[in-house]
């Protein structure tokens, strides 16, 4: 009995104070190297900035001492990155109210006004801070089958090549407000309005675009903007146009699915519906005289 209890006081001995020394140690190490790698981490993420920042301008200076572009004056090339290692592009956020016409007022779907935005494209955020927050930008008009491949870039001379300049003669493409300015990297486009339709280029449409305006944002690259190609008709073509939203006053055929002298518009007008405002009257005074007059425009009111 003495000899078990000595054995087992002896393994007790032993073994405690080995487990007290051998743990505490593997514990504190385990957090060590995860301070050490967590700051690593974290002092790599607030250098690369400044690094950034720093190779940019060694490069710069360098190029600046080569050859005849110190005696010329050139100013150094544009970088593809924005401040930050960012990508920054411009982007139209509202679609436009199609069919245009020469001489009307270019807005965007249901008579909304059109949004501009500068982005981060690694981020898809807006970019709401910075001088390239507050940048002017100007709007032009492109070329309809400037490149038609979304995915491909291009560079500024590209775009600028694809510009579309007026015609001999004639007045500036588009006149009004033909500028923007950002204000915390949103911008809302005034009103402006096309002075020649697009039957006249190769591909018959044109695309609205957007670029930084001179002086603004030297250095940095900045995509520019480019909406879908679409067609520019004469006014003429106006005449026949629907409005969204239609006045009281409009005639009843600038209603959808009421055509223009048609046999419809013809019926309507026959019953005394001459303008939208009767046509809306009717809807709520007497809806079944409106489905007898034209049972096909509201079959299954």
């Amino acid at each position: 009995m003495n000899e078990k209890r000595g054995l087992e006081a002896a393994a007790a001995g032993d073994g405690r104070p080995e487990a007290k020394r051998s743990r505490p140690p593997a514990l504190a190490s385990v957090i060590v190297e995860a301070l050490k790698v967590d700051s690593l981490q974290r002092l790599c993420s607030s250098l690369e900035p400044i690094l950034r920042r720093v190779v940019s301008e060694e490069v710069e200076r360098a190029l600046g001492k080569l050859g005849p572009a110190a005696i010329t004056g050139r100013s150094s090339p544009k970088r593809i990155e924005g401040p930050g290692g960012r990508n920054l592009q411009l982007q139209f956020r509202t679609r436009l109210s199609l069919p245009l016409f020469t001489g009307g007022k270019v807005e965007g779907e249901q008579g909304a006004a059109i949004h501009v935005v500068l982005l981060d494209t690694g981020n898809g955020c807006v970019v709401s801070s910075g001088l390239e927050s507050s940048a002017k930008l100007d709007i032009v008009v492109l070329e309809g089958d400037f490149n038609n491949e979304d995915e491909e870039g291009w560079t500024e001379e590209e775009f600028d090549s694809h510009i579309v300049k007026e015609r001999e003669g004639k007045r500036p493409i588009i006149t009004g407000d033909i500028q923007v300015t950002l204000k915390e990297g949103v911008g809302t486009i005034g009103e402006f309005t096309f002075t020649d339709n697009s039957s006249w280029i190769r591909s018959r449409k044109f695309r609205l675009g957007l670029k930084i305006a001179s002086g603004f944002c030297e250095g940095v690259r900045i995509r520019e903007a480019k909406t879908e190609a679409f067609m520019v008709k004469d006014h003429r073509g106006e005449l026949y146009k629907k409005h969204y939203p239609p006045a009281l006053k409009d005639e009843v055929w600038r209603l959808e699915k009421i055509g223009k002298d048609g046999s419809f518009h013809k019926r309507l007008n026959k019953s005394g519906i001459l303008t939208v405002e009767d046509f809306l009257r009717l809807v709520v005074r007497d809806p079944q005289k409106l489905r007898t007059v034209s049972s096909f425009l509201f079959h299954g009111l």
